[in-house]
């Protein structure tokens, strides 16, 4: 058997090429680049999938989370309550309106932010909160929507890994006042190339939205607002509209995936991802991530046996580099969950295209792993 990448694109390509193709001939031959017929009809699509009224195609994750604090007013002096064991670009995104991220600990069960120390963190200067739905699980959004009432605040879904979870009943993205995604090429709808989106049923925040992409403009030259250019490509919508179809098949193949992992593996060295027990929630699996306390070494063994594997963000953001010496940041120990969670946490491969084989391959290395007396993760 062929080396396991961690994801392989170009089995999804494969199958669709022609529609691809055609698609993106279709874009080429209109000679309408920027803002086009396919931006507007992937917002329409997009929004109806999601159960949101508005879409709003932006240049990327990232500044669809920047375009969507900038619409609620969040500034220079504000917070935004969210968490560290993300991509950096959610407090990035924060940061480039002026404001501050205050990150709160995780749930050590599905490892999204703790709800119940949310309140604790709200202070007189709090404007938002940012829950991020991590790897494809939604945080627990009921409570989090019901403190943002009781202390007047804003919520903003980071929902760059979730495109089509549901929680409740109700999709990722379509649950907080603003709903943003990334669409780089690894996500579950990815394009070829960066791209964006931010969705909201508030019709005042999706025409500040539409400004800010487009340099403020209301029509050419006249500009209400001091927007910037973030807008997602046409191109790019092209191909995501033929991908969009796609979507519910190709995150229950994730799901039956993610099923034969939990159901297979058995090593006592290993924790697997659980689904939020006792409530709603459905887990799309971006990502796989399994708990080890010896994950340096599991990576290792993995490896030897053609089995690639990635550590996605094993240095919480309020320990990187470029937090050290910012004040407000916490400090080392103070998100005890978060900073064990990084330690501890491996990717293994998953995407819709893997096959049984694969699968069985990735279970029988995982539950061979013997640490041979090595300390773990912790010391």
């Amino acid at each position: 058997m062929d080396n396991i990448r961690f994801l392989d694109l170009t089995r999804q390509l494969a199958p669709m090429r022609g529609q691809m193709q055609a698609a993106i001939d279709g874009v080429l031959d209109s000679g309408q680049f920027i803002l086009g017929p396919n931006v507007a009809a992937f917002e329409e699509e997009f929004a109806a999938y999601c159960g949101a009224r508005y879409a709003i195609g932006v240049g990327s994750g990232t500044e669809a989370l920047h375009l969507a604090l900038l619409a609620c007013g969040v500034g220079v002096g504000d917070e935004v309550i969210s968490v560290a064991n993300t991509f950096i670009a959610t407090a990035l995104a924060i940061e480039c309106v002026g404001a501050r991220p205050v990150f709160v600990d995780i749930d050590p069960t599905s490892y999204t932010i703790d709800v119940a120390q949310i309140e604790a963190r709200i202070t007189p200067r709090t404007k938002a909160i940012l829950p991020v739905h991590l790897y494809g699980l939604i945080a627990d959004m009921d409570p989090i929507l019901e403190l943002a009432q009781k202390h007047g605040l804003w919520v903003i879904e980071d929902a760059c890994q979730a495109h089509g979870a549901e929680y409740a009943g109700r999709k990722a993205g379509s649950m907080g006042d603003v709903g943003c995604f990334s669409f780089y090429p690894t996500k579950n709808l990815g394009a070829y190339g960066d791209g964006g989106l931010l969705m909201t049923n508030n019709p005042e925040l999706a025409q500040k939205a539409r400004l800010l992409r487009n340099y403020g403009q209301v029509e050419r030259y006249h500009h209400e607002c001091k927007g910037t250019n973030s807008r997602l490509d046409e191109l790019q919508a092209a191909i995501l509209r033929v991908k969009l179809a796609s979507l519910d098949r190709w995150n229950q193949a994730r799901r039956a995936v993610a099923h034969s992992y939990s159901q297979g593996i058995r090593s006592p060295y290993v924790d697997c991802p659980t689904e939020r027990v006792g409530g709603p929630g459905e887990h799309v699996y971006h990502i796989y991530a399994i708990r080890c306390r010896y994950r340096d070494l599991m990576q290792q063994w993995l490896g030897a046996r053609g089995i690639q594997t990635l550590i996605h963000y094993p240095i919480p953001i309020h320990l990187q580099p470029a937090y050290r010496n910012e004040p407000y940041a916490p400090a080392p120990g103070s998100l005890p969950v978060t900073e064990q969670w990084c330690l501890e946490t491996l990717s293994l491969p998953i995407f819709p295209e893997l096959d049984e084989q694969e699968i069985q391959k990735v279970i029988e290395a995982v539950n061979l792993f013997r640490p041979q007396g090595q300390a773990p993760a912790n010391g």
